[in-house]
């Protein structure tokens, strides 16, 4: 009997680990490739072949964009709760997939070497509206056109919901927290993924984009195609090789659980000792396999869920209503996941900084000189480049370098906690919107110099390298903030909730972009409308001329509000609470006893 449990304990020890990181990181890469590519193309498509306006179509991707960010949610809760992290990314992929190979099959001769949606609408010339005649207007898609469209956008955020959140946690779980040798290896998947994923980006915006302008948007949008389908087959073929960790159920239903048993015993006494709370291991087991959280004294109205009573075991059977009674465990587990709340909300701010690279940032671009050579020139949207590269070099570094000197001092595998690694980048990305704000004031100062202010269409001589600073301080300040917060909701939410942590990290994305929205709306609408100084409009944000503008306050206001954020962010960190876990070590396969490992300041340290 010994020796088989030694050859199953072999076999579970031969899953997992470094070589399975090819087959996830292919899936990884080839979704964004395809995702970026998909964006960079969409609007020309819209306005060029739905013959949609520019307002309509430009509402249409913010629309998508947004939803596209929420539903890892719904991805991270299938998984969790039903299918398990492999099948919702496959499953998730072959949906994606659906919608790619439909939209890049090749069209008649006289649009092989126009635009080719990523959508179902591109396939069929009648799903879309006659190709515009010279001195007629262009009749817009009908309601039956834009139908298909929407449906092949839908299917497309599905696809990547299912995708983002879980590929993240399904490569972190390959890897054994109990496991000494494996556990310091997390960590630096977490910096591979990121540097995969702007791998694939910085190919997306270069070689993909290239591709689409200069040969053709069917190689431009094949490429991709191919690439996802081989991923998929990829992806399936590791399959032996993966750690699977089983769904335990709707987390969703247990947080539900918990609070609707403390409301129903919210006028018990609380007890003094928290040893005779509720516990039940069996009961916990599907949720818990790398180990039960402690109990903890924050929140503790919470803790009435785990009082037990007569009437909770009234049906004498092996488990209470869990709808009355609450394990610790479970009551752990929501307090985890609302002290998440406050870290988690502090990464918007620097989401709606880091989108105006792809506004305003872009709109100062365009009006300085981008030439290389006399007959090339940057194109404004390639501006990005130089934060992907930062943000790959700074990554690399960190991995190799930083996290070995820091290690010496701290003491850590992981060089710093995430919670540090957090603040490095807000501080960052501070600086990074600071100084937008004075190399606006210099590009303004040379547009007045040469007579250019009220010329908007004119290139300012000024080159457009003044504005690489603040492209890689916001790669530098995302290598570090994003990574951390993907660490952070990895780390320290609920064992059987991590799909739905990742889905967080994009909620956040989500959350930053619909906050720069409506910065930009209240900034333009208030802006005072009296006239300027110096030919200057005193509305921040000028529709037609930004060059009469003060984008610089817009870009200090930013400033303004990160410092504000950075230190309610300093403070949250300062009195988070680390999930505190008796974890099971390796060697209890054999019986052993579990052994306390709180990770409250000494294994992640503190702020």
């Amino acid at each position: 009997m010994e020796k088989k449990h030694e050859h199953a304990v072999r076999c579970h020890r031969k899953k997992g680990g470094l070589r399975t990181m090819p087959f996830i990181f292919a899936n990884e890469i080839c979704e964004k490739l395809a995702v970026v590519g998909f964006g960079a193309n969409m609007i020309s498509y819209l306005t060029r072949e739905l013959h949609m306006p520019l307002t309509k179509a430009a509402n249409t991707l913010t629309n998508f964009g947004g939803t596209a960010s929420l539903t890892p949610l719904l991805g991270a809760f299938i998984s969790d709760a039903y299918a398990g992290r492999f099948w919702t990314i496959t499953a998730a992929s072959i949906i994606y997939q659906i919608v790619k190979i439909s939209s890049s099959s090749p069209k008649d001769t006289q649009y092989r070497k126009g635009m080719i949606s990523l959508t179902l609408s591109a396939v069929l010339p009648q799903l879309r509206p006659p190709p515009c005649k010279e001195n007629q207007v262009c009749q817009e898609a009908n309601s039956g056109q834009l139908a298909i469209l929407y449906i092949s956008l839908l299917l497309t955020a599905v696809g990547s919901g299912g995708i983002r959140p879980c590929v993240v946690a399904f490569g972190a779980d390959q890897f054994d927290e109990r496991d000494p040798e494996q556990k310091t290896k997390t960590w630096n998947f977490f910096n591979w993924y990121y540097f995969s994923m702007g791998v694939s980006i910085l190919a997306a915006v270069t070689v993909i984009v290239y591709i689409q302008d200069n040969i053709g948007w069917g190689w431009g949008l094949g490429i991709p195609a191919v690439a996802m389908l081989l991923s998929i087959i990829v992806f399936i073929f590791g399959y032996p090789l993966y750690r699977n960790l089983n769904p335990s159920g709707s987390p969703f239903t247990r947080l539900l659980q918990v609070i609707v048993a403390a409301f129903r015993k919210r006028n018990s006494k609380m007890v003094s000792n928290d040893t005779v709370l509720y516990e039940n291991e069996e009961l916990d087991a599907a949720i818990s396999s790398t180990g039960i959280l402690i109990h903890t004294k924050q929140l503790s109205f919470l803790d009435r869920a785990a009082i037990a009573s007569e009437e909770d075991f009234e049906t004498k059977t092996s488990s209470p209503n869990l709808w009355r009674l609450s394990t610790v465990h479970r009551v752990e587990e929501l307090k985890s996941v609302i002290r998440m709340g406050p870290i988690w909300a502090s990464g918007i701010l620097l989401i709606t900084a880091y989108a105006q690279q792809n506004t305003f940032s872009l709109q100062q671009a365009r009006t300085m000189d981008r030439h290389l050579t006399k007959s090339f020139q940057i194109p404004p949207g390639s501006m990005s480049v130089f934060t992907i590269v930062t943000m790959l070099v700074t990554i690399s570094v960190y991995d190799r370098i930083l996290i070995k000197i820091a290690r010496k001092y701290t003491g850590l595998d992981r060089g710093i906690s995430f919670l540090h690694r957090m603040g490095i980048g807000f501080v960052i990305s501070v600086l990074a919107t600071f100084v937008a704000g004075f190399v606006e004031v210099k590009r303004k100062s040379v547009a007045r110099a040469y007579g250019l202010t009220d010329n908007k269409d004119t290139f300012i001589p000024i080159s457009v390298f003044w504005l690489v600073p603040q492209y890689a301080l916001h790669g530098m300040a995302e290598a570090f903030m994003s990574i951390g917060h993907l660490e952070f909701f990895y780390d320290q939410a609920p064992e059987s909730m991590r799909s739905t942590a990742a889905a967080l990290f994009w909620t956040a994305i989500s959350a930053g972009n619909y906050c720069s929205s409506l910065l930009v709306s209240l900034v333009h609408k208030y802006s005072a409308k009296v006239g300027g100084t110096d030919g200057e409009s005193s509305n921040w944000l000028p529709d037609d001329n930004i060059n009469k503008g003060k984008l610089e306050y817009f870009y200090w206001l930013i400033t303004l509000l990160q410092v504000i954020n950075l230190a309610y962010y300093v403070i949250c960190a300062k009195f988070y609470t680390f999930k505190p876990i008796q974890v099971r070590l390796k060697d209890q396969e054999k019986g052993e006893a579990l052994q306390d490992q709180t990770k409250q300041g000494i294994e992640l340290g503190r702020i």
